[in-house]
């Protein structure tokens, strides 16, 4: 029962408008509050006049056990039997479908998220966009989307040019055979150190990128090897995350029909040279340029980004394609949808979810600077400390290799989506390997402790319960009950740091409450109706963890 829509629907028949409803900040003051400050005007009475009048009119609602008028407010009380019994029902009934909804049946999206370059270290820094993509994968995921997970490789440009005049020059075969991309990364720098002593290796890196366009053999012999080499190496670190994609086709993939998409836009927009390059000028926009075509024939970043969209718009049909992009791309992105929409095409349908930048103990990380923590690194460092936890506190555990594992990689995910993504955050050893306080550990460790009071309690969980028997339960069980709403919530905004926080809460008031009222000990009615309330609470636990691309361990 779906209590917020039936007052909702309750206040508009009343009323003849949309109503939203708010959430007290006491649950002294009931569980759904509508305020009458819009109404003033209208009724050209007070708020508090309005609350007090509409709070008597209103007809009896199902489910609601009093409406009452506290100030300017109208708050409607939800029966406590009826919440608990439905809640606790639907979601025993559901289990791993429990939150979910079918808002996007027949609708898809694209999201283009992770998109490393290769030939450069999988770095700490990556994992915002690799986690934050994947998190909302699952959340559309869980509404009934279809949903095409794009990892958007950085495998063309000028970059790759100064990589082969790197390797070219100081490149080792077998150096490269077994140190794989860390080789690479020491070319691309040392290319970095020693192009500003010799700036004419920049020229000779665009005439590589050059020779790669046109098709050049070694060049492409080269590039593959580069690419390949860099594809196995982050597979490991996306196997290890539990992320997969539908599509790796990075920059390279739409090199050919960057000349088809920029007539395209040339028939639509006015394009002009400038200095050779072929540009979409965008000054009465209040942005710069956006360049199509090199003096030396080359394609852009921008060219080959708007050859993607296209390619999406057409093979996908999408209701929307994300970039979760770090903020730093913000203006690239306006520039690439200004030019979207002026070829006629809808930009409603393009949405960048900037993240905050990562910082290394406050500096910015850079791969050719050498400045930047390897995700391997900090995984390796994870998991050790989960293990050596585990050796502490229970040293028998079974699988705990495994657990360690699921500890320290769900720590780390769950440190960096916690966080509401539109915020800077700084890398630190400390930060990073703390189990302590509002982490994933501390979530998982949660729902470990609920399977082991299942396991002791050896009774069949069942929904047939005298529901009469829980008293103490209402806060806990309207928390489930508002699941559904904190991915509608996560989903709306493209954030999921609001269903990590809502875990946070759930496992708060759960241990609060495991407290505060004996289980296993208790009289058998009472026991079995607070075993499927334990049951309950680890199901959406569960489901929403699996939300966040963590797993559940049963035993820590």
């Amino acid at each position: 029962m779906d209590f917020r829509q039936i007052i909702a629907d309750a206040l508009k028949k009343e009323l003849g408008k949309d109503i939203v409803l708010e959430v007290p900040p006491d649950a002294a003051m009931g569980d759904f509050a509508y305020p009458c400050f819009e109404l003033s005007k209208e009724m050209k009475k007070s708020p508090m006049q309005i609350a007090q009048e509409l709070s008597k009119k209103l007809p009896s609602i199902v489910g609601v056990s009093e409406v009452k008028a506290i100030g300017p407010y109208v708050n409607f009380f939800v029966d406590k039997q009826s919440l608990m019994k439905d809640t606790l029902l639907k979601v025993f009934d559901e289990k791993e479908k429990y939150g979910g909804s079918s808002i996007g049946k027949g609708k898809t999206i694209v999201i283009d998220y992770s998109s490393p370059n290769i030939a450069k270290p999988f770095g700490i820094a990556h994992i915002r966009s690799t986690v934050i993509g994947n998190s909302l994968y699952k959340i559309y995921g869980k509404l009934g989307y279809k949903v095409v997970r794009v990892n958007h490789l950085g495998d063309w440009g000028t970059q790759f040019g100064k990589l082969i005049v790197a390797y070219k020059n100081w490149g080792e075969g077998e150096k490269l055979a077994s140190h794989g991309i860390g080789h690479l990364v020491d070319l691309y720098i040392k290319f970095g150190e020693e192009a500003k002593l010799n700036p004419v290796m920049e020229d000779e890196a665009r005439s590589w990128f050059k020779r790669l366009e046109d098709g050049d053999k070694e060049a492409l012999k080269l590039w593959e090897l580069f690419r390949e080499m860099s594809l196995q190496e982050f597979d490991k670190y996306y196997k290890r995350l539990h992320v997969e994609f539908d599509s790796y086709s990075g920059e390279a993939f739409y090199n050919d029909k960057v000349e088809g998409t920029i007539k395209h836009i040339s028939s639509k927009t006015e394009t002009k040279l400038d200095d050779g390059a072929l540009i979409v000028d965008l000054k009465q926009y209040n942005m710069p340029p956006v360049l199509l075509r090199k003096s030396n024939e080359t394609s852009t970043y921008h060219a080959r980004d708007l050859a993607a969209i296209f390619y999406r718009l057409k093979e996908y049909k999408p209701e929307k394609i994300l970039y979760v992009v770090d903020a730093r791309q913000q203006l690239h992105f306006q520039q690439l949808f200004k030019v979207m929409e002026l070829s006629g095409e809808d930009k409603r349908k393009l949405e960048h979810l900037q993240f905050g930048l990562m910082t290394y103990e406050g500096s910015a990380m850079s791969t050719r600077a050498g400045n930047f923590v390897l995700l391997e690194e900090v995984l390796d460092k994870a998991i050790e400390l989960a293990l050596s936890t585990i050796d502490k506190k229970n040293p028998a555990l079974k699988n705990k290799h495994t657990v360690a594992e699921q500890v320290g990689i769900g720590a780390i995910i769950f440190g960096d989506l916690v966080n509401d993504r539109a915020r800077d955050v700084d890398f630190t050893w400390d930060k990073a390997l703390d189990f302590e306080g509002e982490t994933g550990p501390y979530l998982q460790y949660t729902h470990a402790r609920m399977c082991s009071l299942l396991r002791k309690s050896e009774k069949k969980i069942s929904s047939k319960i005298d529901f009469s028997m829980l008293n103490n339960e209402k806060e806990l069980i309207k928390a489930l009950h508002n699941f559904n709403e904190a991915i509608m919530q996560a989903h709306t905004n493209n954030k999921p740091h609001v269903i990590a926080r809502y875990l946070l809460d759930v496992a708060q008031l759960f241990n609060s409450y495991y407290q505060n009222n004996p289980i296993l000990k208790e009289e058998e009615k009472i026991k079995s109706a607070r075993l499927l309330v334990v049951d309950c609470v680890r199901q959406v636990l569960k489901n929403g963890l699996e939300l966040l691309g963590l797993e559940a361990p049963e035993e820590m």
